[in-house]
């Protein structure tokens, strides 16, 4: 997140003041967070217009902002969203969290009673900025799982070498309640990971001198089942093979200490920097 770009501002593309007390905030046409989920969800969100009207008393208009906020996360949510970790005033900029911190403690505004005293996170300017672009980050990928995983459709593969390797394997059940922890669309990125790796297993691996092909294995979760690198360098393999013979070959297949799997990772990330994968991620 740059500093020329605060999300916590994307709502206030332009500024007008008129009248004394009121500021009008309205979107651009092509810019602006709200635009994006007015676009996704093709409707307006509850508690969240395109044009606000924002007191320029500096603790109304925090308390508007933390408002919507705690609109738009009750409304993510009910979708499905998981965002138990993120509260409203992490999504405010540091001075109207600064403002909410004050006004908490003071309890000066009746408006704010309805918050719990245990809902405090009294923190330091950097370490908010830390939470709060962790927050926004999490806000997006939950966006993104609510509003675009949700169309994507799955289609069973036809090729014949295919079928025959992933006819033993467990599969990931589809139906919604057969997981209390990922959505049904989220399980389709899960068959995804399977299918990519047990495909590509014996030809990325083949002539590993570091533990030979891998064995098969099961992926059921985006943690634990990732830490080696070996999945992920498999879905990178399936798009960019020739990624293989400069690095993933290089990898350990069976790793079973902290160095093999840090060095598994660093070889994952070098291949995304090969092809300007640029994500920022660290090892």
């Amino acid at each position: 997140i740059s500093k020329a770009f605060s999300l916590s501002d994307v709502c206030k593309v332009q500024t007008t003041i008129s009248q004394d007390k009121v500021f009008t905030r309205n979107l651009s046409k092509d810019k602006g967070f709200c635009e994006m989920l007015f676009h996704l969800y093709g409707e307006s969100l509850p508690g969240i217009a395109a044009s606000q009207l924002l007191s320029r008393d500096p603790v109304e208009r925090m308390l508007q902002l933390h408002w919507q906020h705690s609109a738009l996360l009750s409304f993510l949510k009910s979708l499905g969203a998981y965002l138990p970790h993120v509260m409203p005033e992490f999504l405010l900029e540091p001075e109207d969290y600064k403002i909410w911190i004050k006004v908490k403690k003071e309890k000066t505004v009746p408006k704010v009673d309805r918050f719990s005293d245990k809902n405090i996170f009294v923190l330091e300017d950097s370490t908010f900025e830390t939470v709060s672009k962790r927050a926004w980050t999490d806000v997006l990928l939950q966006i993104y799982k609510v509003f675009v995983l949700r169309r994507v459709s799955s289609h069973s593969k036809t090729d014949p070498s295919s079928l025959e390797s992933m006819q033993n394997m467990p599969r990931i059940k589809p139906e919604p309640l057969s997981s209390n922890i990922y959505s049904s669309y989220e399980r389709k990125i899960l068959t995804w990971l399977n299918n990519n790796y047990e495909t590509n297993r014996k030809i990325v691996w083949k002539d590993c001198q570091k533990g030979g092909v891998p064995p098969r294995r099961w992926i059921v979760n985006f943690d634990q089942d990732l830490l080696d690198g070996l999945v992920l360098a498999a879905q990178v393999a399936a798009y960019c093979p020739f990624l293989i013979s400069t690095y993933f070959i290089r990898m350990y297949t069976n790793p079973r200490t902290y160095q093999q799997f840090l060095h598994n990772c660093l070889i994952l990330v070098k291949a995304m920097h090969a092809v300007n994968l640029n994500i920022d991620i660290k090892v």
